[in-house]
């Protein structure tokens, strides 16, 4: 296989931005305005309602990278090892999802999903049907009949369905497709409307702020010595800035939460040697529009058994599927497309090397080039779906720690102190590889990070 080349770029690389002293400190500094820092922002302003929670975004609003360029699919926590960080969380965050969809009148609807199998991909639903049957509740789910958790209910309900029963439900799909996975506690969300109840809980709480507009050029440790403040502290210098400032405002966060996606290594890159460096690997995923023949009546979600790689759980995305949504409005996508960044400096960048950092804005244009290798996947389940039917639609990125050949991936969680070789206090939390399911997990994702990290191993009260 082809190597593929990775991005080893540091927030501040130029050195463009000196250190700074703060003039103002916040006990919680969350970077990054998608569905995930907006989710931890929330939980830390009703969780310490007496503490400052600052969210900075370098867009103007929420939402603008891989938060709303996705499926918009709660899902149901099917596919990763039964022991990882995914599924405990999307399993997790499945339900708190549907639950505060229901509380805070977020637009969503249970639609269910198939996923459908060919002969030789036989066993694969079946394993993944076993499996769902031994999955244990996480932690932090309701007792046995108390909430959503009836007595003796499993965390994954789902049903081994023969190609006949398969086209019951879905008459269009082809007659190679021999089993199928139902799994009912699948969704559909309008993720705009979930991302907006959470920006309203944190502007509503009594110390919760958040800014857009405004991104993060530096981030230092900073211990007592350095702080400049009237009661110097261990913690993190963030200098920010708006717009094209040479200047940024510097401010001590006692906690920084790295929830920036896209940009996550960027920012921890900055606080490491350059050997240690983490990679950032890219790939887009292309979503189209279909309107034709081949999808009459569909009313689930349809997914195709993903090419699994070396193992189970090795593949790179879960294929190209049929998707809903809330108006009833049919997509297939996405694909997967690995690509690079630059090999050299561009001479808008030069000098500016962290600027590269963002060579994949320019690759979010949907490609109708992708389009016949979108049709020729689907058509492999729904084969009545026309050529001339699909139109591109909207791109997204996602943020990958290994190249295709890596295997499986889990969320991370990654913890640093701002004092070397001292005790982890005052940490930046770094979350990295937050890909699907992370719409899912966010509530779950801002739960761990919360409860189990913050409270129970640092004992933030």
């Amino acid at each position: 296989m082809k190597k593929l080349r990775a991005l080893t770029r540091a927030l501040n690389e130029s050195g463009k931005f000196r250190y700074k002293s703060p003039e103002q400190a916040f006990d919680y500094l969350v970077i990054g305005g998608g569905v995930v820092g907006l989710a931890i922002a929330q939980r830390l302003s009703q969780r310490f309602p007496s503490k400052s929670t600052f969210l900075v975004e370098r867009h103007g609003r929420a939402g603008e990278e891989t938060s709303s360029r996705n499926s918009e699919v709660i899902h149901s926590g099917l596919y990763y090892p039964p022991e990882s960080l995914k599924t405990r969380l999307c399993l997790r965050g499945r339900d708190m999802m549907y639950e505060r969809c229901k509380a805070f009148n977020v637009p969503y609807k249970q639609v269910g999903k198939l996923v459908v199998a060919k002969e030789s991909q036989r066993d694969y639903v079946r394993n993944l049907h076993a499996k769902s049957l031994r999955l244990q509740w996480p932690p932090h789910s309701p007792l046995p009949g108390q909430g959503f958790r009836g007595d003796g209910n499993l965390v994954l309900p789902t049903e081994l369905l023969t190609g006949e029963q398969a086209r019951q439900m879905e008459p269009d799909l082809s007659e190679d497709i021999v089993a199928a996975l139902w799994c009912p506690m699948t969704g559909i969300i309008d993720s705009h409307s979930f991302m907006e109840s959470l920006e309203k809980d944190i502007i509503e709480s009594e110390n919760g702020e958040l800014v857009y507009s405004t991104r993060v050029v530096r981030v230092d440790p900073c211990t007592q010595s350095c702080a400049d403040l009237d009661s110097p502290e261990d913690g993190w210098v963030v200098q920010v800035a708006t717009g094209d400032a040479e200047e940024g405002e510097a401010m001590l966060a006692r906690t920084l939460i790295n929830a920036s996606g896209l940009s996550s290594t960027l920012i921890l890159n900055a606080l490491l040697p350059h050997e240690r460096r983490i990679p950032m690997y890219y790939a887009r995923g292309s979503y189209a529009s279909y309107h034709g023949p081949g999808v009459s009546g569909v009313s689930h979600l349809i997914y195709p058994c993903p090419n699994t790689g070396p193992n189970a759980h090795a593949f790179q995305s879960l294929g190209t599927h049929l998707t809903l949504d809330l108006q009833g409005k049919i997509r297939f996508g996405p694909d997967i497309e690995w690509i690079e960044p630059p090999s050299t400096f561009s001479e808008s960048t030069q000098g500016h090397p962290e600027d590269e950092a963002d060579f994949w804005k320019k690759l979010l244009i949907p490609d109708e080039s992708r389009i016949p290798e979108m049709h020729q996947a689907v058509t492999d389940y729904l084969p009545g779906v026309s050529l001339t039917g699909l139109q591109p639609d909207y791109c997204g990125m996602r943020p990958k720690l290994v190249p295709p050949w890596g295997g499986f991936q889990d969320f991370i969680f990654r913890v640093d102190s701002p004092v070397k070789g001292g005790t982890k206090k005052n940490p930046m939390l770094s979350l990295l590889s937050i890909e699907s399911p992370g719409l899912t997990s966010s509530l779950a994702i801002a739960e761990h990070v919360v409860e189990d990290i913050l409270h129970n191993d640092f004992g933030h009260e």
